[in-house]
């Protein structure tokens, strides 16, 4: 998959930006592993939307194109 916006992302896992923030905020340890540097962050490696897809089950299909 390729590098996306976190708000391209909560719109895929149909949540709002304030909740799929709190969402990475508990997941960042992992995320920092993944790429992730600061929470301030907009655009995700690939490897962390990966991570994010599978754990929210988001797939390549329910992004907007």
């Amino acid at each position: 998959m390729k590098a996306r916006m976190k708000f391209e992302l909560a719109l895929a896992a149909g949540m709002s930006d304030r909740t799929f923030s709190r969402w990475i905020q508990s997941h960042r340890e992992a995320l920092k592993q993944l790429g992730v540097v600061s929470k301030k962050q907009k655009l995700l490696p690939p490897r962390a939307v990966d991570y994010v897809c599978y754990e929210l089950g988001i797939h390549e299909e329910d992004f907007w194109k």
